[in-house]
């Protein structure tokens, strides 16, 4: 863009804006950066407890990642309708009014992306526990209270909040040159990656046979039961899916830019995952599995020794920071385009004249993302997938009503054999929602709790302020 057409669009708006800068490479980063990351590097331990069999927990990631697929695409159609930042705001607030579309803004800045950049900062600090084990969870030095409601600090949580303080800065010196840091950490990560998965197969020590060899089971709820419970823990690791509509304001021709950039992303990212948990299990029993947050570290061990696990393990250290980067990038623009339509605080909406990034938006994310490295993470995990998947299902609904307005774009994709695609997500959300809140009510009253909250601070306050 021209120095003649930047100030062009000033004058039209009044005040500094966000840029079309981003195109398919860079939207298509941001996706694959946002889903791989806490969920594969962190969740298969505890599915292996709470399963125990190797074939369910692979069963469990290939019907997240279709899933997460039904979603990209349903999302796509109502990103072409919608290209502008701030994702299911948008969608719900056009569909079923401002008070829905306050209250995913207020979920998303709490569960959405504070609580997740907290969560995959925590999954950082535990790999770099495998040099310095002052840095695992596991040996928190202060713990106060117990269960769900229990707070830790130690070295793992300053590490953590170290992390998120370094990101939140960075991205407030314009989206460019964290879209340049974005695609060389995430390319690091498909390396690392794509190396693990290569030479874990190709030259690392592991068998085929416990793919067949059972774990004692640390759940007592039924299977079937199980299964769908575990599904919130598999879709916090494909939640990434969206990510690119949250940026669609600062997309190059968001109408071909889009729907490219989140099918992309979530097909690499399905490969990706189930070929890490194959070779998961591969390297160690589920019974050694079991409970482990660094699971990575404990697969490289396996398969290299402890030597060549380090490097690994330092190695996956870096890929999670692509994931908490990403998440600081995308957030704030769901404030900032909530603010700009007054129905978020309207500082929110604040872009600095000179790196044109929200600042007061992304300081504020920070600031609760480090606060909720105090948080346990299974706690952390179970929050998150709930409040996700409780408002994608409604922004997937949502296409019912929009597919009824005169001049809706329709996307080919989810027109065959409509409305299959849309009703299999919206099903199999429901479904964990519902076990969710009967075997983890905790947790789950926790997550409904934040959203009934939203509800009251915007008819109490904003609302009123707004009349």
């Amino acid at each position: 863009m021209t120095i003649k057409a930047k100030m062009a669009t000033q004058s039209q708006v009044g005040k500094p804006g966000l840029l079309r800068q981003l195109g398919f490479v860079s939207a298509t980063a941001l996706v694959v950066s946002n889903m791989v990351g806490t969920g594969i590097f962190a969740t298969t331990g505890f599915m292996a407890g709470d399963l125990g069999d190797a074939r369910l927990i692979l069963a469990a990631w290939l019907v997240g990642a279709l899933f997460a697929l039904a979603g990209a695409l349903s999302y796509s159609e109502l990103g072409i309708n919608f290209p502008s930042s701030g994702g299911e705001y948008v969608y719900l607030t056009r569909a079923f009014g401002p008070t829905w579309g306050f209250m995913t803004g207020w979920v998303s800045f709490f569960a959405g992306f504070s609580a997740p950049i907290a969560a995959a900062a925590l999954a950082f600090s535990d790999y770099l526990g495998y040099f310095f084990p002052s840095l695992k969870q596991a040996n928190a030095t202060h713990v106060i209270g117990s269960g769900v409601f229990s707070l830790t600090l130690g070295g793992g949580q300053l590490m953590a909040s170290a992390l998120v303080l370094g990101f939140t800065v960075l991205n407030c010196f314009g989206v460019s040159r964290v879209a340049k840091v974005q695609n060389a950490l995430t390319g690091t990560k498909l390396l690392v990656i794509l190396a693990f998965i290569l030479f874990g197969f190709l030259v690392g020590t592991g068998t085929w046979q416990n793919l067949s060899t059972p774990a004692v089971r640390t759940a007592t709820t039924s299977l079937p039961v199980q299964f769908v419970i575990s599904l919130l823990w598999v879709m916090v690791g494909y939640s990434g899916w969206n990510a690119a509509t949250y940026v669609a304001e600062e997309l190059r021709q968001p109408e071909r830019t889009l729907p490219r950039a989140l099918a992309a992303g979530t097909g690499l990212v399905t490969a990706l995952y189930l070929g890490l948990n194959l070779l998961f299990i591969y390297s160690t029993p589920l019974e050694s599995m079991k409970g482990v947050i660094a699971v990575g570290s404990l697969s490289a061990s396996n398969l290299f020794g402890p030597g060549i696990a380090g490097v690994f393990s330092a190695l996956m250290a870096v890929s999670i920071m692509s994931t908490v980067n990403a998440m600081v990038t995308i957030g704030p623009r769901v404030y900032y385009a909530m603010a700009k339509n007054r129905a978020f605080f309207t500082a929110a909406a604040t872009v600095h004249p000179r790196w044109r990034t929200p600042v007061v938006a992304i300081l504020s994310q920070g600031l609760c993302a480090m606060l909720m490295t105090l948080t346990p993470f299974p706690q952390l995990i179970i929050y998150i997938g709930f409040s996700l998947t409780f408002f994608t299902v409604m922004s997937v609904a949502s296409l019912f009503v929009f597919r009824r307005r005169q001049g809706w774009q329709r996307l080919r994709p989810v027109s065959f054999a409509y409305p299959l695609i849309p009703l299999a997500y919206i099903f199999v959300g429901v479904c964990m929602i519902g076990y969710g809140l009967i075997w983890q009510p905790k947790a789950s009253l926790t997550a409904l709790g934040t959203i009934g909250l939203g509800a009251a601070v915007y008819h109490f306050g904003l609302r009123r302020r707004n009349a």
